[in-house]
C-alpha cells in the first residue's frame, strides 16, 4: 500500500470579524490516503480539482446553534463549498470512473469518498473553457445572476438598473444580461481597475464607490429601476433615496455587513412611498433555470458574447488566503482556487 498526504482545509474557529488565515481556517496535512485500498462501502473515491470561493461562505463561519438559510461550517472538519472534481474509482454503477461531478458540499479536501451523487450533478465541460469558470460565469455565480434577473428583474428597455459590485462573478453577469435587455446600466466597484472591467462590459456609467459619492452618482444619473443589490449598508439606503417609482429592488447579498455586523437602513419608508419591490435571491430556490442556463451561457461565454474575469489561485493552502481576500475585495475576478490538474 501506498498512502500520500490527503491535505484539508479545516474550520478551526468562528472569527470575531475578518476570517484570519491560519486561525479560522488551518491547512492540515497530517491524514493520508491510500487511493487504491482506501475502502468506498459502495461509494465513489472524488479528486478535488476546482474549489469556489464566494462571499456567503463567511456567513457559514459561525456557531452551530445560529440559524440560518445554509448550515454553518462544523468546528475541526473541513470547510465545503461548490466545487469540481473527477472520480478516480467507484463501486456506485450510476457514477462511473472518470466522470466529473459538481455541487455545493465540495469537500475542501484534496480526496474524499461520497456514498451517492445526491446533493451533486454530473458536469460536461466545454472544451473551448476550464473547468475553473463552471465555478464561477459558469457555474453559481452565473447562475444567481441569470436566474435572479429572470425572475426578478422584470427588465424593460430603456430603464435605468443599478448593479453593485458590477465587476465581481454575480454583478458582472447581471452588467451585461442588463445591456442585452436594452437598459441603461450605472455600476459600482472598489478599484479604478475594476472600473475599467465594468466599462469593458457594456456599463453606461462606472465607478469606484471609495472615491465617488454614490448618491451623487445616482442623483445625476437617475432615477433607477432595478437595483441589483450586493453590498447593504449605506449604498441599500442611497439606492432607496434614488429609486423610481415601481422600482424593483434585487437583494443578493449584503457583504458590507458580513464580518462587521449589519447596519439599520434608515430609507425603508421608501418602499411605501414608491410601491417598490423586494425579491431576495437565493440560487437554491431558483433551479427552475438550471436547464436554460447551462445550455446558453457557457456557450456565451466561449463565443465571448458573455465575458468573465477570473481570480486563480493554486493549492489547497492557499484557500484561507482567497477567504479573505473576497470578503475584503481585495481579489481582482472570481475567486477560484485549483487543487490539482486531471
Amino acid at each position: 500500500m501506498t498512502h500520500i498526504t490527503n491535505a484539508r482545509l479545516l474550520f478551526n474557529s468562528v472569527p470575531k470579524d475578518y476570517p484570519v488565515p491560519g486561525e479560522t481556517t488551518v491547512y492540515d496535512t497530517t491524514e493520508t490516503i491510500d487511493l487504491e485500498s482506501q475502502s468506498l462501502n459502495g461509494g465513489f473515491l472524488v479528486k478535488t480539482l476546482v474549489l469556489s470561493i464566494d462571499p456567503y461562505m463567511r456567513g457559514r463561519m459561525r456557531g452551530p446553534d445560529a440559524d440560518s438559510y445554509i448550515p454553518a461550517f462544523a468546528l475541526g472538519k473541513p470547510i465545503t463549498g461548490f466545487g469540481i472534481g473527477v472520480v478516480l474509482r467507484s463501486e456506485n454503477t450510476a457514477v462511473p470512473v472518470g466522470a466529473h461531478i459538481y455541487g455545493l458540499d465540495f469537500c475542501h479536501q484534496e480526496y474524499f469518498v461520497l456514498p451517492d451523487i445526491s446533493g451533486f450533478k454530473f458536469l460536461e465541460r466545454d472544451p473551448g473553457l476550464p473547468w475553473s469558470v463552471y465555478v464561477g460565469a459558469a457555474g453559481m455565480p452565473g447562475q444567481t445572476a441569470y436566474a435572479g434577473w429572470k425572475e426578478y428583474a422584470h427588465a424593460k428597455p430603456g430603464e435605468t438598473a443599478f448593479i453593485t459590485t458590477g465587476a465581481g462573478p454575480v454583478g458582472s453577469m447581471v452588467v451585461q444580461l442588463a445591456k442585452r435587455d436594452g437598459l441603461k446600466v450605472i455600476a459600482s466597484a472598489g478599484s479604478d481597475e475594476k472600473v475599467k472591467f465594468m466599462r469593458d462590459i457594456g456599463a453606461d456609467v462606472a465607478f469606484n464607490y471609495k472615491t465617488t459619492n454614490t448618491a451623487e452618482v445616482l442623483a445625476r444619473e437617475g432615477p433607477i429601476d432595478i437595483y441589483w443589490d450586493n453590498v447593504g449598508g449605506d449604498v441599500l439606503d442611497a439606492a432607496l433615496d434614488h429609486a423610481a417609482v415601481y422600482a424593483r429592488f434585487l437583494e443578493c447579498g449584503m457583504i458590507s455587513g458580513y464580518n462587521t455586523g449589519h447596519q439599520g437602513i434608515k430609507n425603508l419608508h421608501q418602499v411605501y412611498t414608491k410601491s417598490l419591490t423586494i425579491s431576495g435571491v437565493a440560487i437554491l430556490r431558483l433551479a427552475q433555470y438550471d436547464a436554460e442556463f447551462f445550455a446558453e451561457v457557457p456557450r456565451a461565454l466561449v463565443s465571448g458574447i458573455l465575458k468573465y474575469l477570473e481570480d486563480v489561485s493554486y493549492g489547497l493552502d492557499s484557500v484561507g488566503d482567497a477567504l479573505l481576500a473576497v470578503q475584503t475585495g481585495a481579489n481582482k475576478g472570481k475567486a477560484v482556487v485549483v487543487v490539482a490538474e486531471e
